[in-house]
């Protein structure tokens, strides 16, 4: 969008001049879309991000209790980080699945710009996979991403810690389909005489 160097950014970075609003994990240099705007001198439109949402998530109905600590947990730090007036959003639904209503609706009003700050326990607790496009998206909009839990894995941790996650969502598919099969099956008999 500026048309200039990394080293240029360092050194704007070093005056002052512009600063990232966040780093990637691999140190790389964040801006929001309104903010190299805002550099350039350009009139930012468009309506100024005011909600601060908290975001829970668990997988499934048997890790509700999960959800309520979850929630405690994020009221407890927003309050602790002077956060006021924030919206708890809980969702039940796997990390895996992009169109969990609660989900798709809160990823709107990041794209609206109406979201100031996303609040989140864990990574996980967003998506599964593809974190970083997501933390990208929010900071493309002036939403800012606040992660709880900031635990890092080795690459090798990581690889596993992701083919555990496909091959516990591929199974628990399998156990649905098992249930929906046997269910189909017996409306398929009928009634016992």
């Amino acid at each position: 969008m500026l048309g200039v160097t990394v080293k240029t950014l360092q050194r704007w970075e070093r005056e002052g001049r512009l600063i990232p609003v966040a780093r990637t994990s691999t140190n790389r240099r964040v801006y929001t879309v309104a903010q190299v705007r805002t550099f350039q001198g350009l009139r930012v439109s468009g309506p100024v991000p005011t909600r601060i949402v908290a975001y829970c998530r668990v997988s499934s109905q048997a890790q509700k209790p999960d959800l309520a600590n979850q929630r405690v947990v994020l009221e407890q730090f927003c309050a602790a980080r002077g956060l006021a007036d924030v919206e708890v959003v809980t969702e039940i639904g796997g990390g895996l699945n992009f169109t969990r209503k609660k989900f798709v609706a809160l990823m709107q009003a990041v794209d609206r710009s109406e979201v100031k700050a996303l609040v989140i326990a864990h990574k996980d607790r967003l998506v599964r996979f593809g974190f970083v496009w997501f933390a990208q998206f929010c900071a493309d909009h002036g939403c800012e991403l606040l992660v709880l839990n900031q635990e890092t894995f080795s690459p090798e941790q990581e690889i596993v810690q992701d083919l555990m996650t496909i091959v516990h969502c591929f199974s628990s598919r399998l156990y649905g389909l098992r249930n929906y099969r046997t269910t189909l099956t017996e409306a398929l008999k009928g009634p016992s005489a």
